[in-house]
């Protein structure tokens, strides 16, 4: 699996950005897929996810109510929309993909995804 992000860039706070990561394989609508981020000198944290067919979603507790994670499956696709963006969303973001079933507890764990894209860099200037 490959995955493809795309959609960073710098926006002012209040603002909004679409991301986008385009992933290859056939058995995409299987996969849990997840958008992580990190900023400068932090850990890597968990920003939503989303279940394969079904499309059950999850959120940090920190973007819950201006991001919006969702997928394209006939286009093997998966979106984060974010809205209403402040400084502190300034990171390194990331599509990850699980292949395997995840229970709710696990889903904010790194170690659960498989592969991982190679980042688009989110600026938000106050």
């Amino acid at each position: 699996v490959q995955l493809q992000a795309s959609g960073g860039g710098l926006v002012q706070a209040g603002g909004s950005l679409r991301l986008s990561c385009a992933a290859s394989g056939r058995t995409f609508s299987w996969y849990t897929m997840g958008w992580f981020r990190q900023a400068p000198g932090k850990e890597r944290e968990f920003v939503a996810a989303i279940r394969r067919s079904a499309g059950s979603t999850y959120y940090a507790g920190s973007v819950k109510g201006r991001f919006t994670i969702s997928r394209d499956n006939a286009k093997n696709t998966v979106f984060l929309q974010m809205s209403s963006l402040k400084p502190d969303d300034t990171a390194v973001y990331y599509c990850a993909a699980a292949t395997k079933q995840i229970i709710v507890s696990a889903i904010t764990l790194r170690r659960q995804y498989d592969y991982w894209g190679q980042g688009t860099l989110v600026t938000v200037s106050s």
